[in-house]
């Protein structure tokens, strides 16, 4: 190991660092989704995460949240840096790690305020489970959660009447109240209309003050008003980082991204 390698292994040089993948790469029938990538991310941070459609993205995000086993290289977590590698996808979740995918998955029978309530934090033994009330502590906590989200007016509403993009707030609320340390986030700005769009960018900077954030997305307008560092993935590898002006002036990424 090299002077420097030996340096960002040490705990001092990763202590803001929430999650660290280095050297990862996973093979699906030969094809190579994931080649050495290495990604880290702090504690409190927006990251957007762009590139073509093949270029590993979701794969990422699958190695990440356990659901894929990489081939090789490895994925730390938090100030005891835990291999996730070792953990199955429920206990990555209980460790902090929530993920929202692009179809947003709500139960549309329940109110705004009971999808709120039944995602909150706590105890989740079958016996806890059973004999649940919801405490004073609880019913604020959901007020709260419903206003980060700018739902608090639509509470006793049934969440299937909701609009897609609300949808999509109320499932991002729902992975707050689970109190993830790093949230996970594909897609969010798909089939949203100006309005939702510019809405779901203040909900996803404001959560990016308390928790690390990472944003899958196609909408460079979308990636623009996110203000944060932007990687750029090609064929399982990151082929560049920076701000959006600074990516997309690379030339590796003009001829690969962009296409010209």
């Amino acid at each position: 190991m090299n002077a420097a390698a030996a340096a960002a292994a040490t705990p001092a040089a990763r202590k803001d660092r929430l999650l660290e993948v280095s050297g990862v790469s996973v093979s699906f029938d030969g094809f190579k989704a994931i080649n050495n990538l290495s990604f880290s991310i702090g504690k409190a941070e927006l990251r957007a995460v762009i590139g073509p459609n093949g270029a590993g993205k979701t794969t990422f995000m699958d190695i990440v949240t356990g659901k894929t086993r990489p081939d090789e290289g490895r994925v730390i977590w938090g100030d005891r840096s835990i291999s996730l590698l070792r953990m199955n996808e429920a206990k990555i979740a209980q460790a902090g790690v929530g993920r929202k995918f692009q179809r947003p998955t709500v139960f549309e029978d329940q109110s705004v305020f009971d999808n709120l309530l039944m995602a909150l934090r706590n105890a989740r033994s079958a016996w806890s489970v059973l004999f649940y009330r919801p405490t004073d502590e609880d019913r604020a906590r959901v007020v709260t959660l419903a206003e980060e989200i700018g739902l608090d007016s639509q509470l006793a509403r049934k969440s299937g009447e909701l609009s897609h993009g609300q949808k999509q707030w109320l499932e991002i609320g729902m992975l707050l109240a689970q109190e993830p340390q790093l949230l996970l986030v594909d897609e969010p700005a798909a089939g949203m209309t100006p309005a939702e769009r510019e809405h779901t960018t203040d909900i996803l900077k404001e959560a990016a003050k308390t928790r690390a954030v990472v944003v899958v997305e196609h909408d460079m307008e979308f990636v623009r008003r996110l203000e944060c560092k932007v990687t750029v993935l090609h064929e399982g590898s990151v082929l560049a980082e920076g701000s959006l002006d600074h990516v997309t002036k690379n030339e590796q990424v003009i001829e690969v991204y962009l296409g010209r």
